[in-house]
């Protein structure tokens, strides 16, 4: 790619997600959807800091998957959903612009809002700092991994949202594969699966190949690891690119 065909395509997915990004918060929802988020997350890290006297952020992070189960299909549902119910679709992959610059740009803008939500519980990493000695490459880690797993999810949510018209349908399909992407990793659904099936070890092969929660609990654990990193990358390419081949039958 040239530099001037690469100016061109980063200036186009920049002016789509920029109009997205706008579009999030000209609603009240978006401050909605911040506040209720943060106060679910945050209560997990207050309960293990008075109840527990754990002075570090696992727990926090530690439900963000489960919470994610929700509110990442509330923020994707609407992404391409809306714009097949009122039929601007059509005119979108019209105008002067890739299918691809359109999907990234909202994919962007999504990642950015998610973003700025989790950005809400650095207060909680301050009080951390003041009271004294924290892990501060572990809790780095741990947002990093939460990126990633914001970005993951909201990646397959906008592939569920541009197979429908309908909002509450793209919210559900979402909601069910991102359950199926946390709970194939939780040890009671490893067990039991297992314990169905001992020859096949069913559990413990959806654990490690398809879902997300031993990829994360990598990050978690403050290690940035190849294989991690690649298993979110490459699924996050993955369902942008079903996207993309979903929307250019549209376009022809």
């Amino acid at each position: 790619m040239s530099e001037a065909n690469r100016l061109k395509w980063v200036d186009a997915c920049s002016l789509v997600a920029r109009r997205e990004l706008r579009a999030y918060f000209d609603s009240p929802i978006a401050y909605i959807y911040a506040a209720v988020f943060l106060a679910l997350s945050g209560s997990a890290f207050m309960n293990a800091f008075f109840l527990e006297a754990i002075v570090d952020m696992s727990a926090w992070f530690e439900r963000l998957p489960y919470l994610l189960i929700v509110f990442a299909p509330a923020m994707t549902m609407r992404s391409w959903a809306e714009e097949h119910a009122q039929g601007t679709i059509e005119v979108l992959l019209t105008l002067p612009l890739r299918v691809t610059h359109v999907i990234v740009g909202k994919y962007l803008a999504a990642v950015s809002f998610f973003a700025i939500v989790i950005a809400g519980s650095l207060p909680i990493v301050a009080m951390l700092l003041r009271l004294g000695p924290a892990d501060v490459g572990t809790i780095v880690a741990g947002y990093l991994g939460a990126l990633f797993l914001g970005a993951f999810f909201l990646a397959f949510g906008q592939f569920v949202s541009s197979l429908t018209h309908n909002q509450i349908v793209a919210f559900v399909l979402a909601a069910l594969l991102a359950s199926v992407f946390v709970f194939t990793g939780h040890h009671e659904v490893v067990e039991i699966l297992d314990g169905l099936a001992p020859g096949w070890q069913l559990g413990s092969w959806l654990s490690g190949s398809v879902s997300v929660i031993p990829h994360y609990n990598s990050f978690v654990r403050g290690i940035v690891g190849f294989g991690p990193i690649l298993y979110f990358v490459s699924m996050i390419g993955f369902f942008l690119w079903l996207t993309q081949i979903g929307l250019r039958r549209i376009r022809l």
